[in-house]
């Protein structure tokens, strides 16, 4: 580093300091450059937290400052030309052409996914609190008090455990089914018990090109019309009796049940096991290895479903409530007046509807990491030491899957956790 400091000639000593200039020069080749930084691909992601309050609301995925400049300018160029067509997909009603197999894709993947959770709740068990919604992967439950059910200042907020099922794993909320995402893009409160509900992510994969013989949908071949804001479509229109759907609640099957919708059959995995075995330790070593591939397979189908979830909700709008859980896949939410979260009063039940997350298209479940399956419960004390994870990752890497590396650094495994001896000894 060179530095070049030129002092004017003075005559008063006082006239110093108002006088004084001082320029720098800094040569590139001399000032010391920066520790290459280690970037293996993934961002850095920490332990996700919770809302401090369920009467707050969701964070938005954009800013309100660039929603705002958006809606000016649509509000602009509808003004200077209120009759155009829309040009890009799937905002002028036809499919986006690289998506739809990623559609398929996921679809399958989330089969897959359903069935390989199946079978390796046979060996490690799954618990979940009576009282909550806190799932915890092993034999034991973490002795962590985070209870937030009735009455958890008498039990200084332990949870109350039990067995858990795969739905608790991983969870798909539900929305309205919509015929025509442009045409007809709402729900009305009075249409709620005509219209079928099926999980969001496959409502996703239906509009981005899956094709349900339960579930049908209008495929355009022509570009609709955007009139003064009103969609406007010129297609021949079909028989009348073919645009009239008539939904039953018989379509809308269970959650569990869900995975039978498949179009092609799941890749066939054997059984995990020939006997009734419910403790790991009790496999042999080539039950191991059957168990071992099934858990990388499942993780696999976990991690395809959400890159190509994430994909489709780059170019399909998926939208939440900002205070509750509902969702709806299409360009506008439903108009049904159910919302009984925080100041639904103000808003006539109805939802306040913003854009969503992958998380709020699929519930992870985030459980902590535990390390040895067989050692003892993780400690209230200790806690912060704790990394987290999805449930399905959680599962899969105790049943001897890779962990991926876009979880590394949310489960800590570069975090060494005192004994409980040494709890204070800790700073």
């Amino acid at each position: 580093m060179r530095a070049t400091v030129i002092l004017p000639k003075l005559s008063l000593p006082k006239q110093l300091p108002h006088r004084l200039k001082i320029t720098l020069s800094f040569a590139s080749e001399t000032w010391p450059a920066p520790p290459p930084s280690v970037d293996d691909g993934f961002p850095y992601s920490d332990v996700p937290k919770p809302r401090r309050r369920n009467s707050e609301r969701k964070a938005y995925v954009t800013p309100m400052k660039v929603l705002i400049e958006r809606a000016k300018a649509e509000r602009e160029a509808r003004k200077a030309q209120p009759c155009r067509v829309l040009a890009e997909p799937p905002d002028n009603g036809l499919l986006v052409p690289e998506l739809v197999e990623v559609a398929r894709r996921v679809y399958q993947a989330r089969g897959s996914l359903l069935f390989g959770l199946s079978q390796l709740l046979r060996v490690i068990p799954v618990l979940r609190c009576r009282l909550c919604n806190e799932v915890h992967i092993g034999y034991v439950g973490h002795e962590i008090r985070t209870c937030t059910g009735p009455e958890s200042f008498s039990r200084n907020a332990m949870h109350v455990w039990t067995r858990g099922g795969v739905r608790d794993v991983v969870s798909y909320p539900k929305c309205f089914h919509l015929y025509d995402r442009v045409g007809k893009p709402r729900v009305g409160h009075d249409e709620r018990f005509s219209v079928p509900r099926l999980p969001a992510i496959v409502e996703l994969c239906v509009q981005a090109g899956l094709d349900l013989e339960k579930y049908p949908t209008k495929r355009r071949t022509k570009p609709v019309y955007c009139i003064e804001g009103r969609i406007v479509d010129f297609e021949s229109v079909v028989k009348e009796d073919e645009t009239k759907i008539k939904y039953s609640f018989e379509n809308d099957k269970p959650f569990v049940n869900s995975s039978s919708m498949l179009t092609q059959p799941v890749e066939k995995v054997h059984n995990v096991l020939e006997s009734n075995v419910n403790h790991l330790n009790q496999l042999n070593d080539e039950e191991r290895s059957k168990l071992r591939d099934l858990s990388k397979h499942t993780l696999d189908s976990w991690i395809e479903m959400i890159s190509g979830a994430k994909k489709m909700m780059e170019k399909y709008t998926v939208n939440t409530c900002g205070y509750c859980p509902e969702i709806q896949v299409g360009p506008k939410g439903h108009k049904l007046r159910m919302c009984k979260a925080s100041k639904h009063q103000s808003r006539n039940g109805l939802h306040a509807w913003q854009e969503a997350t992958i998380d709020d298209l699929v519930g992870p479940n985030y459980v902590w990491h535990v390390e040895d399956l067989n050692g003892p419960a993780l400690n209230n004390n200790l806690k912060r030491y704790y990394g987290k994870a999805p449930a399905v990752v959680e599962l899969c890497v105790q049943a001897g899957a890779p962990i991926p590396d876009q979880y590394r650094s949310m489960m800590r495994l570069d975090v060494v956790s005192p004994d409980r001896d040494e709890v204070d000894l800790v700073a």
